[in-house]
């Protein structure tokens, strides 16, 4: 993998929710709609000369609701959706596993957010410094993922984050980095936050 050196950091992105609308299981590359501001921070991120990986968990799969090979076309969909609009994607990483699904995914997993299982193949195959990295998501499972990496976690207040921030906003020990409006939001300011890199 080379050294620390030759390492890029990363913006871990969850999928549904974060850049393309929560639908529910999506599963229909009809149903996929980007979440205004999501192609210009997905822009931004590549200016920044920052990996951009997206990590979704898609236990629909385990609980019979879609196929392996249909999350696969949703993801092609996606990526050359954003594609077409400027922005590029390095990689997009899911895990179709759940206890309580079907065989053979009803497994304990390393990969189903918040284990960083995911992160973790990420940096190996794309040669990524996981601790100069960033985990953006609309739940606590993308916030807790990086908390386990003991990196800066972002909550968004789309797809699911408003729900999120009602029900662990008065509870939670560890706070996610910052409460983001949209990946736009959190994108920008984390570059603010860090200076440019």
């Amino acid at each position: 993998m080379g050294s620390r050196g030759h390492l890029t950091p990363a913006v871990f992105l969850d999928r549904d929710g974060t850049v393309n609308e929560e639908v529910g299981y999506l599963s229909r590359v009809e149903d996929i709609k980007l979440i205004p501001g999501s192609v210009e921070a997905i822009k931004r991120i590549n200016r920044e000369g920052w990996k951009t990986v997206v990590i979704s968990n898609q236990s629909g799969v385990a609980r019979g609701y879609f196929t392996e090979a249909q999350v696969r076309k949703v993801n092609a969909a996606l990526l050359a959706i954003l594609k077409n609009a400027g922005a590029v994607i390095d990689a997009i990483f899911y895990c179709p596993h759940h206890e309580d699904g079907n065989p053979p995914y009803n497994i304990e997993c390393r990969c189903r957010k918040p284990a960083a299982g995911m992160v973790e193949r990420a940096a190996q195959e794309l040669n990524i410094d996981i601790l100069r990295s960033v985990v953006i998501g609309d739940k606590m499972t993308d916030v807790l993922t990086a908390q386990n990496l003991k990196i800066p976690g972002i909550l968004l207040k789309t797809g699911f984050g408003e729900q999120q921030l009602k029900r662990y906003g008065s509870s939670w020990t560890q706070p996610p980095q910052y409460v983001a409006e949209n990946l736009l939001d959190a994108v920008e300011w984390w570059f603010r936050k860090i200076g440019k890199y």
